[in-house]
């Protein structure tokens, strides 16, 4: 089974076998949830409510819009979108 991160590593290298070198895992910290998973099947009792997207397009798309939006990720990085977060809310009462 694939990890996410191998997931994500593979969604942004478009194929490129290498990355599987680059990843090492580590020992887990004491107490690390071993598995996550969601189920969904009472959502999908709700009329009208279905799964658009598989978990790997998910993670496509999620890792498209990061690389398409390097600007928006270099000024979380630096701390500058801070600054934008109180202009437009800091002010609310």
């Amino acid at each position: 089974m694939e990890t996410l991160c191998e997931k994500v590593a593979e969604a942004t290298v478009r194929g490129k076998e290498y990355y599987k070198r680059l990843i090492s895992f580590v020992k887990d910290r004491p107490g690390h949830d071993r598995r996550y998973a969601i189920n969904c099947s009472k959502i999908k009792q709700e009329p009208g409510w279905r799964q658009c997207y598989t978990f790997e397009l998910v993670v496509e798309k999620t890792v498209s819009w990061y690389l398409n939006n390097r600007d928006w990720v270099e000024s979380v990085r630096t701390g500058e979108y801070r600054q934008w977060v109180e202009r437009n809310y800091g002010r609310r009462n």
